[in-house]
Formats: structure tokens, sequence, C-alpha cells
């Protein structure tokens, strides 16, 4: 099992006004110092855009970039995603996954608006494109206040593209998807894993509209894997079944309040479930 860690974990998000954000040094050190070895890349500015400064600031911790994340708006007939992402991906070392969400085209997960019969044409039309004319692994990540949430837009991908996904575990539950019945429907389509940890109850407040997505993530609905109502196990066993050969990317978003923050007991929580599990 190849494990790689995310900023996320540490609380640095690309939304405007999420909490305290640490430093880079701070999250690539507490990332070595659980023997972790390899990382996504963090939202713009966490990391260094030059690839060579990048590279050498991760060495530094003993660490390699294995994913990035890429909100890309895909819906809109009047935006042409390519150039940017052509741009945003030309900066990706050659093992890097491109994870794209659905980007809704505002700030933010707790909005967004409603396709229609144009907009799925359009989103699909571009993840296609997407997937044709660019050289290096592109995955779509089902992603709470984008544009694929729920199981209905989920399933919409996987009968109307052939793009690969990211299998993010709790988003797909949070969203209303069971991530084990991916696992199990569409082993071959699963290029990339965040794995996720969420608790239910939190989850359904969510879909039923009476929490936000950002009040959810305060009031704690990740969980250090083993301590939520994802089946970690399972869908690590039937991952193993199926081949995949990705990576395990460990990701329990936060909200820090401050520097005194201590999110590396999660990560480390849940670095102990994983090790039960192999």
């Amino acid at each position: 099992m190849r494990i790689a860690a995310a900023p996320i974990s540490w609380g640095v998000c690309e939304v405007p006004g999420w909490g305290h954000q640490l430093s880079a040094e701070r999250v690539l050190a507490e990332m070595a110092e659980l023997s972790l070895t390899a990382t996504e890349l963090g939202p713009d500015g966490f990391l260094p855009t030059d690839p060579g400064r990048r590279a050498h600031l991760l060495d530094r911790y003993g660490l390699r970039a294995v994913g990035g994340f890429a909100p890309v708006v895909l819906h809109d007939p009047a935006h042409d995603p390519l150039p940017g992402l052509r741009a945003t991906l030309a900066s990706f070392e050659d093992e890097t996954v491109a994870v794209l969400a659905a980007a809704t085209g505002v700030d933010g997960y707790d909005t967004r608006p409603t396709l229609d019969a144009g907009g799925w044409r359009t989103l699909l039309t571009n993840l296609e494109r997407i997937r044709r004319e660019t050289a290096r692994p592109v995955t779509l990540h089902p992603h709470v206040g984008t544009m694929i949430e729920t199981r209905e837009e989920v399933d919409r991908i996987l009968d109307g593209c052939g793009v690969a996904l990211c299998l993010d575990t709790g988003h797909l539950l949070i969203g209303g998807t069971d991530p084990l019945d991916v696992v199990r429907r569409a082993p071959g389509r699963i290029a990339h894993v965040h794995l996720k940890d969420v608790e239910a109850a939190l989850a359904e407040r969510v879909r039923a509209g009476a929490l936000t997505y950002t009040q959810a993530v305060k009031a704690g609905i990740y969980r250090p894997l083993g301590q939520g109502d994802v089946d970690v196990a399972g869908i690590v066993a039937g991952l193993t079944v199926a081949g995949y050969p990705g990576w395990y990317v460990l990701e329990q978003d936060v909200i820090l309040g401050s520097e005194d923050a201590n999110p590396m007991e999660n990560v480390r929580a849940s670095l102990a479930c994983l090790g039960g599990l192999t």
C-alpha cells in the first residue's frame, strides 16, 4: 500500500477564510516526522510554483509530489478549460496525478448551481477532451459543493464519459454515494484515492441542508480512519483484490483555530488504522 499525505489534513485549503493556515515548513516537517514519503501539492501558494524549487523543498523533507488538486470550470459553454488546465499541469512533476474538481466558478463549497441539459453536455464533452488531449494521468474528484456531488451525478459521470476517478471516500459518502459500491461497480475507473472517514449523522445533515459543508467540517465531520462510518477496511480490501496500483492519500479535512492546533495526531491515528489493515 502506497500511502501519501495531504496538506488539507493540516488545515491548508484554497477556500478564502478557511481557518488558520500553517506554514509549508511546519506541515512538511510533521509529514516527515510521521515517516510519510509522499504528499499532494496543496492549494496555489502553499508550495513554490517553480518545479525545481518545489522539488528541492520537498527533497529536504524526504517527500515527493503524487497529486495536485485542480478546480476547473467544466460546465460553461463560453469557457474552454483546456488552456488554463494545461498551464497548471505544466508545473506538475511527470508522476503527479491531476485531481480535477468540477468547480462552480465561485469560492467555497457551501452552495452550487444546478446543471441543465446543456451544462451536462458541455461538462461531459470537456472531460472527454481533457482525457484524450492531456498527456498525463487525470482524474475527476466528486466533491461536495462542486458540479459533481450526488450519487446521480457520479453515476452520470460513470455512464457518460471515460474519465478516471479520484475515489474520495468522504466526499462520496457526504454526497450520498457509498464509496464501497463504486469500488465494486467500477474498480477499473479508479486511478487515485483520497481516504477519509466521516460521521454519517453529520453527513446526513449536510445532505438535508441543515448544515453547510463548512459548518460540518468545523463540527468534526471528518474523523481519523476507523473512527467514523466509512468502511475503510472493505474499500482497501476491494481495491487490493482489483489490483489498484495507485496512492492512498490520507485526507481528514480540518479547520484550525490557531498555530497551537495539533492536526498531526489525527494523521497519526489514521496511519495506525491503516497499519492494522496490512
